[in-house]
Parts: structure tokens; C-alpha cells; sequence
């Protein structure tokens, strides 16, 4: 009876989430060669700052999602423990990278309805946010911290999956296609994470919240909601002289 109890209660390792987060380089390569690796190949590459600084940071965060875990495993505390302290640089710096890229590709131009184009920005500064705030709170918490670390990495999904998707596999680009067919891949993983870890104890929680944030900001995309309120703020954000 309590070897059943705690089979059933035995919490799942996520210390080899290192190795699944190589993926992402992956990805990354895949989504973005056509766009940007390949330019620097032929002599084309003529990105602007931004594009390299958003990538700069991408990198980063992806090495720690990949390293962190990794360091768990071997047992390396003390030195995961340092280098996760350069979380607190690199995530703020991410997120500046996603503002400042954003407001340079909207090139200053003020449209009807532009709030709707915001809810992508919205939602890697609040979704990732969120995952990164309960992942520090809950850093003793290995069970919630490393969900919630988890989940900062399958929103890189999106950007790198979707790319290859729209510009490789569909027969001719279409982006809502494209978006669509990303958005019910990820969230097919992470419902497939929520089954696998249905009967643990602590943590399972994470992943739920996850979903329905995406799924709730993917659905204002999806369908370009926007009101007055939100259209000014996104005008006030275009007229910004940031980029």
C-alpha cells in the first residue's frame, strides 16, 4: 500500500529538460535561416541593431534554459545558483529587445485598429513574465520552478516553429495558416505535459495557467480584438522615440 502510494506520488524529474531545450537552437535555425542566418552567407545581411539585438538575447535565455538543467543533473547547485542570478539581467533584457524590435518593424506608422497588432507584444512581456515571476518565487520549489522555466522556453516555440512553418513546409505563405497550425502544436504539447503529470502533487497547476494565457492572448490575435483604450495605447507606443 505505501510502495502504490508513492509511485503514484513521485514527483517528475525535469533535469533532462536541458536536452530537450537543445531543440530550440534547432528550431531557431530552422525558422530563421531563409530570414536571417542564411543572409550572412550570401553578402545580404543588412539587419539593423535591433534584429541583432533581440537575437543577442534569445540566445542567451535559450543557453540558460539548456545549461541550468543541465548543471541540476551533475549536481552542480552552486554554480547553477550563480549563473541563475544572471536571469535577472538577461530576461529584462530580453524583454527590451522584444519592445525595441517590435517598435522599429512598425516603422512609425499609425493604422486603424493598431492595437490588435499588439496583443504579440503583450503576450511575451506578460506570459513570460508571469513564467519567470513564479519561477524566482518559487525558486526553492524545484517542482514549480522548473515549470514555470519550462514554460518561458515553449514560447520560443511560436516565433521559430511558426517561421519554418509560413516559409517552408506551406505550399504558399500564409500567415494565420501558419500561426494557426503553431498555436495547435503547442498547445497539443503542453496538454500532453498536463496528462502526463496529472496525478503529481505539487506544481501541476503551472501548466494549466500557461495554456489558457496563451490560448487567451493567441485568441485576441487570432481574431484582432481591439478597442479604443488599446488602440491609443499602441498609437502612443508607435509615436514613441525609442527606435
Amino acid at each position: 500500500m505505501n510502495e502504490t502510494f508513492a509511485i503514484k506520488t513521485k514527483k517528475i524529474k525535469f533535469d533532462n529538460s536541458g536536452y530537450y531545450a537543445l531543440g530550440l537552437i534547432a528550431l531557431a535555425i530552422l525558422g530563421f535561416w531563409p530570414t536571417y542566418f542564411s543572409k550572412f552567407l550570401d553578402g545580404t545581411a543588412n539587419f539593423n541593431f535591433y534584429f541583432h539585438f533581440h537575437f543577442a538575447m534569445s540566445a542567451l535565455w535559450i543557453a540558460l534554459l539548456i545549461v541550468q538543467p543541465i548543471l541540476i543533473k551533475k549536481k552542480k547547485l552552486s554554480i547553477h545558483r550563480q549563473i541563475g542570478k544572471l536571469s535577472f539581467v538577461i530576461l529584462p533584457l530580453f524583454l527590451i529587445s522584444v519592445i525595441l524590435l517590435k517598435h522599429y518593424m512598425i516603422g512609425g506608422e499609425v493604422t486603424e485598429g493598431s492595437g490588435a497588432s499588439m496583443w504579440f507584444l503583450f503576450k511575451n512581456l506578460i506570459v513570460i513574465g508571469i513564467m519567470y515571476i513564479i519561477a524566482m518565487v518559487n525558486r526553492r520549489n524545484v517542482q514549480i520552478h522548473a515549470r514555470a522555466m519550462i514554460a518561458t522556453g515553449i514560447v520560443f516555440i511560436e516565433p521559430t516553429l511558426g517561421r519554418f512553418i509560413i516559409i517552408t513546409l506551406l505550399p504558399e505563405i500564409n500567415f494565420m495558416v501558419g500561426l494557426g497550425i503553431t498555436f495547435l502544436i503547442m498547445y497539443a504539447l503542453i496538454i500532453s505535459l498536463i496528462i502526463i503529470e496529472r496525478k503529481q502533487t505539487s506544481g501541476r497547476w503551472v501548466f494549466p495557467l500557461f495554456l489558457i494565457l496563451l490560448m487567451v492572448f493567441h485568441f485576441l490575435f487570432f481574431f484582432q480584438v481591439s478597442f479604443p483604450l488599446l488602440d491609443s495605447i499602441a498609437n502612443w507606443f508607435v509615436r514613441l522615440p525609442i527606435t
